[in-house]
This record gives structure tokens, C-alpha cells and sequence, in this order.
């Protein structure tokens, strides 16, 4: 579970990032959970885009996802959101405490 200060810091850095995968009308696929776990194993933090066509709500989406892949929803704004899990091997982001 993140602190409000560990969600903040991964804020900041979502902040700059552009949606690495996206989720379109088909929903929520083996595929796609398997792309993101091998995102979240490389990277730790990854945004996630909704696509329009899509009648997926993103909050819901999010929080069945993190639940998935085992990961921590961090926010969602609009048609995207971020979630963070750290590696198993080798953690780049070191969160404050």
C-alpha cells in the first residue's frame, strides 16, 4: 500500500510520461496484461490510455488491472492512468519513506 507521499512522488514522475500501452475496444486481454507486466517488470511505473472507442470506465479499469498484475494504482485523469509496481529484480525508482 503507498503512503500519500510514495503516490505523490510517482505523480511527479508520471507527470512527464506519455501512455506506454493502451486499451482499446476489445478490453482487457491476456495479451495485453502480459505486455504490461513485462512493461512494469522493466520499468515499475507505466500510463496506461483507455482509447476512445472503448466503454471501459477508467477508475474501474485501473483498479481491476493493478488487481491483475499485482501492482499499485497510483491516479487516473481523464482516459488514462498510472500504475507503479517495484521490480523484482533490480528497483530503479526508490520511493521516499
Amino acid at each position: 500500500m503507498l503512503t500519500s507521499k510514495q503516490r505523490s512522488y510517482l505523480k511527479s514522475i508520471a507527470n512527464t510520461m506519455d501512455p506506454i500501452t493502451h486499451i482499446g475496444k476489445e478490453g482487457i486481454s491476456e495479451g495485453f496484461l502480459k505486455q504490461l507486466d513485462d512493461i512494469l517488470e522493466a520499468r515499475e511505473i507505466v500510463k496506461v490510455n483507455i482509447q476512445k472507442n472503448s466503454i471501459l470506465d477508467t477508475k474501474e479499469t485501473a483498479n481491476e488491472v493493478a488487481q491483475l498484475t499485482n501492482s499499485e494504482f497510483v491516479q487516473a485523469i481523464g482516459r488514462k492512468f498510472v500504475l507503479y509496481r517495484e521490480a523484482k529484480e533490480d528497483p530503479q525508482i526508490e520511493l521516499p519513506r
